[in-house]
């Protein structure tokens, strides 16, 4: 993340909010990489590559990637599918000390659902300057007035996200060249 946040600065990460930028531990990567396979999954269905996955301590509670076009569901975000069945794992709606993995800066509905859930942290792989709300357009991380803030690490694994998104559009992109042509798909 360039640092193009809501105020057009960075966000250092506090226990209020915000996102810092980059790398993290090996940790992060390996939970990144259980996202990143989930959202390869997704894509093998013609769904947008992103993939989710919640961890309490070293457990994961949960994962998925996005079911938009299977469901034919305009919520079906990675990152709500595995924040509920996260809660569903837990017995409780509260997400308490839980961390959510995502391959895309969630968007306004799934940062207000992490917001909601109370999860502790979460970790995103690449910025959407289109419509990322944590830290892109807007961070409800640590909006004021807002009853919980948590943790935004941005980066982690950023470049093999990216990368991941990009393969996908290049590919969406040269199927519909072909069918415009009448070549085969």
């Amino acid at each position: 993340m360039s640092g193009s946040g809501a105020q057009g600065s960075a966000f250092p990460i506090t226990d209020g909010g915000g996102a810092v930028e980059g790398g993290g531990s090996a940790r992060d990567a390996h939970f990144m990489g259980l996202a990143l396979e989930e959202a390869r999954l997704a894509a093998l269905f013609g769904e947008v590559p992103v993939g989710a996955v919640v961890v309490r301590g070293d457990e994961v509670l949960a994962a998925s990637g996005n079911r938009r076009e299977r469901d034919q569901d305009p919520c079906g975000h990675a990152e709500l599918i595995a924040i509920r069945a996260a809660a569903k794992a837990v017995g409780s709606w509260r997400l308490e000390g839980c961390e959510v993995y995502v391959t895309l800066e969630p968007c306004p509905m799934c940062a207000g659902a992490m917001v909601l859930s109370r999860v502790q942290r979460v970790a995103y792989g690449c910025p959407d300057p289109k419509g990322g709300f944590l830290g892109s357009l807007a961070d409800l991380s640590g909006f004021p007035g807002l009853n919980h803030r948590f943790a935004v690490s941005a980066g982690i694994e950023g470049e093999r996200c990216s990368e991941q998104l990009r393969q996908f559009f290049r590919d969406l992109r040269a199927v519909k060249r072909r069918a415009r042509l009448g070549g085969a798909p």
